[in-house]
């Protein structure tokens, strides 16, 4: 987690050790060079260490990009998780999900800054395999689905993991996607887009007229 210091400065905990130190020294890197010019050379440079260490601990150049592109986008999923936690339904706490990630796409601190030349964190993310990482994103969205099944808000049979995926798929479209028939920048406008139709197919299904409950 981040720390504050000062008005308003957020200020970073120090990386404890080595692997840590390249994955600050290559963040420092993609911003200056971006990712496509991201050399081993460069981030052992910038992190104080020899290029064997940056090898020692990332076997080539993708690997560190990947690794990279994984910190940043965890950071950015733990950054929300206190304002998903707040709301108290799965359409509230999707709702607040896309309402953050409109809110901090152009964050520092939560997102990588990459030159303007390259793409965002989230559309490198797309063009990626980073199954992994999709992977947690998908479990953090596991318990919030429990809870809401325990409440009755998602309908007898749905795959928990498949949904955790379209909700996880959803929020990745808020961070690439403008906004046509809604105001993007208004958290209340994003909100009310989510609850109208992003998680209503997964409750229960309303009885037909004359069918038996």
């Amino acid at each position: 987690m981040s720390s504050r210091a000062g008005a308003g400065t957020v200020v970073r905990p120090r990386p404890t050790s080595v692997p840590e130190r390249i994955l600050v020294a290559a963040e420092q890197c993609a911003a200056r060079l971006g990712l496509s010019r991201l050399s081993m050379t460069d981030v052992a440079s910038q992190a104080g260490v020899s290029r064997g260490a940056v090898y020692l601990h990332f076997a080539d150049r993708r690997a560190l990009v990947d690794a990279v592109l994984s910190r940043a986008a965890a950071r950015f999923v733990a950054g929300s998780a206190d304002s998903v936690r707040r709301r108290h339904t799965l359409e509230a706490q999707v709702a607040e999900a896309a309402a953050f990630i409109r809110a901090h796409l152009g964050d520092s601190v939560l997102t990588l800054r990459l030159p303007a030349d390259e793409e965002s964190l989230f559309a490198t993310l797309l063009t990626t395999r980073l199954e992994g990482l999709l992977g947690e994103w998908v479990e953090f969205w596991l318990p919030f689905l429990a809870e809401a099944e325990k409440r009755g808000e998602l309908r007898a049979g749905v795959d928990h993991r498949q949904a955790a995926e379209w909700i996880v798929r959803m929020m990745l479209s808020f961070a690439v996607m403008p906004a046509v028939s809604f105001d993007g920048d208004r958290p209340e406008q994003v909100r009310a887009f989510v609850r109208a139709f992003i998680v209503n197919g997964l409750g229960p299904i309303p009885a037909e007229k004359g069918s038996r409950a």
